[in-house]
């Protein structure tokens, strides 16, 4: 298992049982989101509770989602292919196909990034909180990476084909974005939790395990 950190930017973040333990059900109409400014993972700390959500600021104003509500979409633009190197290596051959999501926005795509200016410092020890990517359903590998300032791969935050779970470390304050990489075309789904120690007596709090959906379009 795998635990990074993220710090890259601070802001001034039977059918009764299985909802008990997933959360809300997919809406029948899902809200597709394919372009824009999204923090996928979005958290929060209110009324003692941990809570995860998608912050889509994609329209005029920002708008909150619980993940089971949305798809998340990467369309045909954001196909290109796997560079050679090492580096590139967790991503699958060199010149095989892969669908990124970028780290820096192009308007064309869904701009896709971790949020935690909602939680306020003091409440976590270290004001530290972690995101735990679960479990991966789908056609093909994930990987969630950020980029050096030469553009090459810097650190791999998740990466399905050496195994899940991993960790994502975020505190509060962070808001950071990074490339989202499919090795397939087709629909992903993603089992997320968050979990911190709270400062005020060392207990451990988790949120509920979110699902969420991505669609890769050919």
């Amino acid at each position: 298992m795998r635990h990074s950190s993220l710090r890259v930017l601070t802001g001034a973040a039977a059918m009764t049982a299985v909802l008990i333990a997933a959360g809300p059900a997919r809406a029948a109409c899902p809200i597709v989101l394919d372009h824009g400014h999204v923090d996928v993972v979005g958290l929060s700390y209110e009324d003692d509770t941990l809570e995860i959500a998608v912050h889509d600021e994609s329209g005029a104003e920002e708008v909150e989602h619980a993940p089971e509500d949305v798809v998340l979409r990467a369309l045909p633009a954001s196909r290109t292919t796997v560079p050679a190197g090492s580096a590139y290596s967790f991503l699958g051959a060199a010149g095989a196909p892969v669908w990124i999501l970028p780290e820096v926005q192009n308007p064309d795509l869904l701009w896709a990034g971790f949020g935690a200016e909602e939680l306020e410092p003091g409440i976590f020890q270290d004001d530290a909180v972690n995101v735990k990517f679960l479990s991966l359903s789908g056609p093909g590998r994930v990987a969630v990476y950020t980029d050096d300032v030469f553009g090459d791969p810097e650190t791999v935050l998740v990466n399905s084909a050496d195994g899940l779970p991993d960790t994502v470390g975020l505190h509060a304050g962070d808001h950071t974005h990074a490339n989202w990489a499919f090795s397939k075309a087709g629909t992903y789904t993603l089992r997320v939790q968050a979990g911190g120690q709270l400062a005020s007596d060392g207990h451990t709090v988790r949120s509920r395990t979110v699902t969420y959906t991505f669609e890769v379009k050919k």
